[in-house]
């Protein structure tokens, strides 16, 4: 081999070296801790206005059979299945508590839902009396079939009714009922406990959120009022 071709083979040897190094020095991908799991992803969430009830419903009993403590972690939502535990973040400064569904409501058109007094105090909201907040679900909450509500269609599937009106006065209520039963079948008188008892007049049984949002629109235009809200038996 001539002085030459020594050169050149040495300087080919030099490189793949060279190349060696550099991709032996690529870091790692990051191992994960053992007996760690994944945070999951939140798989629904909820942006609007955050309200709270405490004095005139504290010690009655929730639309979940318990009696509603206003110094407890809880909340209203009109969908969410009872037991859904959910992460409620203010807008306005940035804190977050963790509450259990165990009401229906806000029946108060724009807002999504209704704090205790105990989580609207967490968040500085006792004084502005409402907020614009994120809902996320937070952690294993379960349907009562028990099916974990993060891995399940369980929040927009179950039996859902559009609510048409909400009145002090039951003779109203009951007009109200008999107008819309003719034309849309299903229509029920649901009682909510409170300083006084108010009615709700819901109408129709779907299995679908989907499905009880075209009612809802429709039901709009001739009432003027028209939530989707959750079929429960307490």
């Amino acid at each position: 081999m001539t002085r030459r071709e020594a050169m050149k083979w040495g300087a080919v040897a030099l490189l793949a070296a060279v190349a060696c190094r550099k991709k032996s020095k690529a870091p790692a991908a990051p191992q994960r801790p053992p007996g760690a799991r994944a945070k999951p992803s939140p798989t629904w969430s909820e942006t609007g206005i955050a309200s709270w009830y405490g004095i005139p419903y504290h010690g009655r009993r929730a639309a979940n059979g318990e009696i509603y403590d206003m110094n407890l972690l809880t909340a209203a939502h009109r969908t969410l299945p009872f037991g859904s535990m959910v992460r409620v973040t203010s807008f306005t400064n940035g804190k977050s508590v963790t509450v259990r569904i165990t009401d229906r409501g806000p029946f108060i058109d724009g807002r999504i839902i209704d704090l205790s007094r105990e989580a609207a105090r967490r968040i500085d909201m006792i004084g502005p009396g409402i907020m614009q907040v994120r809902l996320e679900v937070d952690g294993p909450a379960e349907t009562r079939a028990g099916t974990p509500l993060l891995n399940s269609p369980a929040i927009d599937q179950g039996a859902f009714a559009v609510q048409a009106g909400l009145f002090n006065d039951k003779a109203k209520a009951e007009r109200l009922k008999a107008s819309l039963e003719k034309r849309y079948g299903r229509v029920d008188l649901v009682p909510r406990e409170g300083q006084r008892i108010q009615w709700r007049v819901l109408v129709g049984n779907v299995p679908t959120q989907a499905e009880a949002q075209a009612l809802a629109i429709v039901l709009r235009q001739k009432t003027g009022e028209a939530e989707v809200v959750r079929r429960d038996l307490p």
